[in-house]
C-alpha cells in the first residue's frame, strides 16, 4: 500500500493540542503507511512531541509555527494577517505536494477562506463545498452538502455540488450510481424557490447523474438518498439542528432512565440495545467534513472532537487520498460539462 502523508494543524481543537496528538499516536500505531507532519506553536508539550518523534522516527515530524488562528478570528484577518499560522502552513504543505491532505479542527471560516486562496478550485468548479456523512434509518450513510462553505449560491453551484458529491460517494463509500436528491420544502414540481427549481432542471437533464428529485427535511435520515444537495445556509442550519435534537434526545433518555428504581431496572434490560444504537449513531465516526472542489484534500474536524473523532477525520483524509478524489472530481466535471 502506498504511503500517505497528512499535514495536521493541531492548534484548533477546543480541548487543546494534547487530544489531537493522542489521535496522532493512535493513527500512527494502526496505519503503518501513514506519515504525519504536525503544525503547531511553542505551547505544545515538548515531552509529548519528543515521545512521538522517538517512537515513530521517520513517520512523524513537528513544524514550529509563529502564529495560531484563533476561533474568534475573522476569515479575512486569518488570511491576511496569519500567514505564518499552523493552519496556513499546513495548507501550503499540501500546495507544495509535501503532504497529500490537510486536516484541521480550527476556525471553519478561516480554514475555508485560506484553503480556497492557497489551493484554488478545480477547473470548472466555481466554489468549494463542505460535505459530511450522516447516519440513516437504513444503516447506510447519506452525504449532505453544502454545510456552510457558501451561504449564497446559484443553481449552477448546486449542480456542481451534486457532481462532486457523487464522486465522493462512489469512490469513498463504494456506492454505485449514488442517488442524488435536492432538499426542498415539498416534492411537487411547483414547490420551491426559483433557485431550487432551476437546479432541479439542471440535474434532471444530466444523464451522468442518478438524480431522484426533491426530498423534504423529514426524509434526510430515511436512507432514501445517498447524497442530498442544498445551499450552505440551509445545510448548516440543518446540520446544527440535527446535532441539537440528537443531544436533546440522548439527555432526555438519560434523565428518564434514572428517575426511579423501576426505570433504572428497565434501563439495565435494554442497555445492550441502546449501546448498539449508540454505536451506529456515535457522532465520533461521522467527524470529518470534507472541503471538496479544491485542487487538494482538506478535512475539517469538529472543534470539540475526541481522540477517536480526530482519528476518524484522519481516516477520512487518507481515504480521499487513496481514492484520488480531486482528480476524479476533475475528470467527472470535465465529462459532465461536455454533456451539460
Amino acid at each position: 500500500m502506498s504511503s500517505v502523508t497528512i499535514a495536521l494543524d493541531i492548534m484548533g481543537g477546543d480541548h487543546g493540542p494534547h487530544v489531537i496528538l493522542d489521535a496522532v499516536k493512535h493513527s500512527l500505531e494502526n496505519i503503518p503507511h501513514l506519515t504525519i507532519i504536525a503544525f503547531g506553536d511553542k505551547s505544545v508539550s515538548t515531552q509529548k512531541l519528543a515521545l512521538l518523534t522517538a517512537e515513530f522516527k521517520t513517520r512523524f515530524s513537528y513544524q514550529l509555527c509563529e502564529q495560531t488562528v484563533q476561533m474568534s478570528d475573522k476569515p479575512t484577518d486569518a488570511l491576511r494577517k496569519k500567514k505564518l499560522s499552523s493552519m496556513r502552513l499546513a495548507l501550503e504543505a499540501v500546495a507544495r505536494q509535501e503532504a497529500q491532505a490537510c486536516v484541521s479542527s480550527g476556525n471553519t471560516g478561516a480554514l475555508m477562506a485560506t484553503a480556497f486562496y492557497v489551493l484554488k478550485c478545480l477547473p470548472g468548479i466555481a466554489r468549494p463545498a463542505l460535505i459530511s456523512a450522516l447516519p440513516t434509518q437504513k444503516k447506510n450513510k447519506v452525504q449532505l452538502l453544502d454545510l456552510g462553505a457558501s451561504v449564497n449560491c446559484d443553481a449552477e453551484a448546486l449542480f456542481q455540488y451534486a457532481v462532486m458529491a457523487s464522486v465522493l460517494a462512489e469512490n469513498c463509500y463504494q456506492i454505485k450510481q449514488p442517488r442524488i436528491a435536492l432538499l426542498n420544502v415539498g416534492e411537487e414540481d411547483i414547490k420551491g424557490s426559483s433557485l431550487v427549481k432551476h437546479a432541479n432542471l439542471l440535474l434532471s437533464n444530466c444523464e451522468a447523474l442518478n438524480y431522484i428529485g426533491y426530498i423534504e427535511g423529514n426524509r434526510i435520515f430515511s436512507g432514501d438518498a445517498d447524497v442530498i444537495v442544498t445551499d450552505g445556509f440551509t445545510g448548516n442550519v440543518t446540520l446544527k439542528t440535527s446535532e441539537g435534537i440528537a443531544k436533546f434526545v440522548i439527555d432526555e433518555v438519560r434523565k428518564a432512565m434514572s428517575e426511579s428504581f423501576y426505570t433504572k431496572l428497565a434501563s439495565k434490560l435494554i442497555l445492550p440495545y441502546l449501546k448498539k444504537v449508540y454505536r451506529r449513531m456515535n457522532p465520533d465516526q461521522y467527524n470529518g467534513a470534507s472541503l471538496i472542489g479544491l485542487r487538494g484534500i482538506v478535512v475539517k474536524s469538529h472543534g470539540n472532537a475526541s481522540v477517536d473523532a480526530c482519528h476518524y477525520a484522519i481516516l477520512q483524509a487518507i481515504n480521499e487520498v487513496e481514492q484520488q478524489v480531486p482528480e476524479k472530481i476533475k475528470t467527472k466535471i470535465e465529462n459532465v460539462l461536455l454533456e451539460h
